[in-house]
């Protein structure tokens, strides 16, 4: 009788172990876990809190809604401003802190970009025209028109006063 009972607990105890290995549920996770892409999701950037005049700060929101299969947004968006040849990336907001979301169909996320209003042909003020986005864990792009005004440098053009929030889940 104790032989059987050995026997019992040794089958449970490898079938308990099989049942955890990394194999098995991780696959699932990560078919319902990959990056969200622009060819699954829909965009909405604006409407704007538009800063007014130079030295005046304005907000840019931007709504992600997936439409597709379930994906995920671990990390920051990327943001850059273009204006003619000039191309400048957005820094992430100080302090602000990625967190990682998963969307299901029909979900939303937001995140904001923050700028300051540049003078129109200032020599720090990039003229933007182009605003173009990228998802964490993707590499396509999306671009929109930029009608919010030229933004400010720091120290120069390519230093712009702008910046890019973390994602936040949208809805309820």
């Amino acid at each position: 009788m104790r032989t059987i009972s050995l026997a019992v607990t040794a089958l449970a105890s490898a079938l308990l172990l099989t049942a955890c290995n990394g194999s098995g549920g991780g696959s699932a996770d990560s078919k319902n876990g990959s990056a969200c892409s622009f060819d699954g999701v829909g965009v909405q950037v604006g409407p704007a809190s538009t800063a007014p005049s130079a030295g005046d700060t304005g907000e840019v929101p931007v709504s992600i809604t997936n439409q597709s299969k379930p994906c995920t947004l671990d990390g920051f968006p990327g943001a850059s401003l273009e204006a003619g040849g000039t191309k400048v990336a957005l820094a992430t907001q100080k302090g602000a802190k990625a967190q990682k979301l998963k969307l299901a169909k029909g979900d939303a996320a937001s995140f904001t970009i923050t700028y300051v209003r540049g003078a129109a042909g200032g020599k720090l003020s990039l003229a933007a025209t182009k605003l173009v986005l990228t998802l964490p864990g993707s590499s396509d792009t999306a671009s929109y028109k930029w009608s919010y005004g030229p933004v400010q440098g720091k120290t120069s053009v390519s230093d712009s006063d702008a910046s890019v929030s973390a994602f936040t889940q949208a809805g309820d």
